[in-house]
């Protein structure tokens, strides 16, 4: 079971290398996460943006621009439809957002002619998050697709879960449906939704999984919390592998504060679609983009 986000590194390694394309790859953040991915032996990486700018910007780093491929191309919009063109194609495994705004990615990614995204798919957005003080790797969705998942939109998330969590070695994972309270609270749609998910999976409706619901935060990570709370015969509760969050809204809150106020190393990708496709902030530090990039490789056919 992989417990460390390095780890990741480790077994992308061993599955061998995958040619990344990379949408406006020419921002240092992307470049140095790109390079070290290539270092890592994780990719053959090829840069979708403004050729000069790509060198120059390798200059500064110290980087040698020959050994990525480049591909010419000054317009964002243009460097995300080549990108994804592609992965369609076949002529890569993984697609990578850099300096590009979300917004215009995702256009890219729902394409319809583009041929990325099947008709009447899912995407969603999944996090692995390395929190100091938890004893193992967290999963969380949806950080940044989906604002309000229906419940149908909610069994696929789980089922996108899962499969994380089995890239991760955990064969049935714990799946905890967020809530403000573990008490089942009849007008509060989170609470609902998560006691009948948590059925669905009593009954094997959502695949090898143990879903447990509605469980508030503290008492899906903390044991000594649920102890205290009285929550007895969950095997969720303190130890929870998957954190399905009600809403965009708070699973983004969670996802930040994690990462700016406790220290979390975080990887992430986009899943629903052909082939990973790495989301990151244009804000985020190169290792967290080099595990993002490791993660989507591992999940790469």
């Amino acid at each position: 079971m992989i417990r460390h986000l390095s780890e990741i590194v480790e077994a992308a390694r061993k599955g061998g290398k995958k040619r990344l394309a990379v949408a406006y790859g020419q921002d240092s953040h992307t470049i140095e996460a790109v390079y070290d991915a290539y270092k890592e032996g994780l990719v053959e990486p090829t840069l979708f943006g403004d050729r000069s700018v790509i060198e120059e910007t390798c200059r500064q780093l110290g980087i040698d621009p020959s050994i990525f491929n480049i591909v010419d191309e000054k317009s964002d919009v243009k460097c995300v439809k080549l990108a994804v063109d592609a992965v369609v194609s076949g002529n890569a495994d993984v697609l990578m957002k850099g300096l590009v705004s979300t917004d215009k990615y995702m256009r890219g990614i729902l394409n319809k002619e583009a041929g990325l995204f099947p008709p009447k798919g899912t995407l969603s957005h999944v996090s692995v998050i390395e929190l100091p003080e938890y004893h193992k790797l967290l999963c969380v969705s949806d950080v940044a697709v989906i604002p309000q998942p229906d419940f149908k939109q909610k069994t696929v998330i789980i089922g996108y879960l899962r499969s994380t969590a089995n890239l991760l070695g955990v064969e049935t994972p714990k799946i905890a449906c967020i809530a403000p309270s573990e008490q089942l609270l009849p007008a509060v749609q989170s609470s609902t939704e998560g006691a009948l998910l948590a059925k669905m999976g009593d009954r094997g409706q959502l695949g090898k999984v143990i879903v447990d619901g509605p469980l508030s935060l503290d008492v899906a990570l903390y044991k000594e919390v649920a102890e205290h709370k009285k929550v007895t015969g969950s095997s969720v509760a303190g130890d929870a592998d998957c954190l399905l969050f009600p809403n965009l809204e708070s699973a983004n809150v969670f996802f930040k504060a994690a990462s700016h106020i406790g220290h979390a190393e975080l990887a992430a990708m986009v899943m629903g679609t052909k082939v990973p496709c790495v989301l990151t902030s244009r804000g985020d530090t190169p290792q967290t983009k080099k595990y993002s990039i490791a993660l989507a490789c591992l999940a790469a056919k």
